[in-house]
């Protein structure tokens, strides 16, 4: 009994995991959008951001690494500087920019084309499989279609304004005349989908570099560290003349870069790094729209953002359409499991009734009622 709740638990860890991620983002929009409504500078966000994750992840990763970290080369120096360019500074910024044309509502929904694209580039560069005779390869298609089909309409289909939780505050007016109309709305969608390709790119480098660097508190320091440099320096350029946006005080400002430092940068990097180890990037990227409800209520509440009937069916849409895709992954990192009693008899009652070949014969029977039950190729090592 003890050992089947331990099985249970360790299956379960990838999912407490991912939900945690999709929290700590959502608290993230919440926070970053009201520093942003603010005066703060997306660019200079992005540094405090990870100036903050690196200082506190570093000292984890000196000591806990110490034993599985390998040696530094250059290829994979290039890579973490390619990692370092892809999120913290390309995407990032992009995100927040997006953010600013539209609401953190809107920008949450539109990252669920995230699971798409990174669903496509993993099957480019066949790192996913698809076969079109199985159901569960065309339902990762059709879901993939689904996804940036739900992202188009909620770009391009407003419609009537739905009351909820308030929504109508006073802050209605400047998302009319602001982040909700269509330009901006389609301004910002592009934004965030051109920093969801480069999310994509980051979670499937990531996934590649973790095989010749193991360490991930290590890998996700050298990420915040190398960001914090990049970041710098587009922040110095971006924001050239105006040296009063560095400035914090103890305000939301402060508290946005604090939080996303720590939970969105230091833990995001490296849990991402344990849980694609075994589930590959697709399964951490495929529960974003976790992510936009908690948004969508937390923004309602606290921003005063208002809520349009189009962004509701487009979001259905893409949660529809994402969760094929999770569906047709589901068979797609199943753990090997032991041979059962159950299993074994029928094979041994095959094998005792042929009378040549005993030691092959009970292997090739072995390997046929393993693969009906799912068991992976490994299982046939006997």
């Amino acid at each position: 009994m003890e050992n089947q709740t331990q099985s249970v638990f360790e299956r379960a860890k990838p999912f407490i995991a991912v939900m945690f991620l999709q929290f700590g983002f959502a608290g993230m929009d919440v926070l970053s959008k009201a520093a942003l409504n603010k005066g703060m500078s997306n660019y200079v966000l992005v540094v405090y951001r990870h100036a903050v994750a690196f200082v506190v992840m570093t000292p984890f990763a000196v000591i806990l690494d110490k034993k599985v970290r390998p040696k530094m080369t250059l290829p994979i120096f290039l890579k973490i500087v390619a990692l370092s360019i892809l999120e913290p500074v390309i995407d990032q910024n992009l995100y927040f920019l997006g953010m600013k044309y539209t609401t953190a509502t809107f920008a949450a929904a539109m990252t669920n084309i995230l699971p798409a694209i990174t669903f496509l580039m993993a099957w480019i560069l066949r790192l996913e499989k698809i076969r079109i005779k199985s159901i569960r390869s065309q339902a990762k298609v059709v879901g993939t279609l689904a996804t940036v089909g739900g992202a188009m309409v909620m770009t391009l289909l407003k419609g009537p304004v739905l009351e909820i939780f308030g929504s109508h505050g006073s802050n209605g007016h400047n998302q009319q005349s602001g982040g909700a109309n269509l330009q901006h709305a389609i301004k910002g969608s592009v934004m965030i989908t051109i920093g969801c390709f480069s999310w994509a790119c980051f979670m499937i480098l990531q996934a590649v570099t973790l095989e010749s660097y193991p360490a991930e508190l290590s890998l996700t320091a050298w990420i915040c560290l190398l960001g914090t440099f990049e970041g710098a320096i587009v922040a110095l350029f971006m924001e050239r003349g105006n040296p009063s946006v560095w400035a914090l005080h103890w305000d939301m400002k402060l508290l946005a870069a604090v939080y996303s430092g720590i939970v969105c940068s230091g833990l995001a990097y490296y849990i991402q790094g344990v849980v694609m180890k075994t589930r590959g990037p697709v399964f951490v990227t495929a529960f974003s729209p976790l992510c936009m409800v908690i948004v969508a209520v937390m923004g309602s509440l606290f921003l005063f953002e208002q809520m349009y009937l189009g962004r509701v069916i487009g979001a259905i849409v893409i949660v529809s359409g994402l969760y094929l895709v999770v569906w047709g992954k589901s068979t797609d990192y199943d753990s090997p499991t032991p041979i059962t009693k159950e299993q074994s008899s029928p094979a041994k009652r095959i094998a005792d009734e042929t009378s040549a070949g005993k030691d092959n014969s009970n292997h090739e029977v072995i390997t046929i009622i393993n693969f009906d039950a799912g068991i992976k190729t490994q299982d046939e090592q006997v």
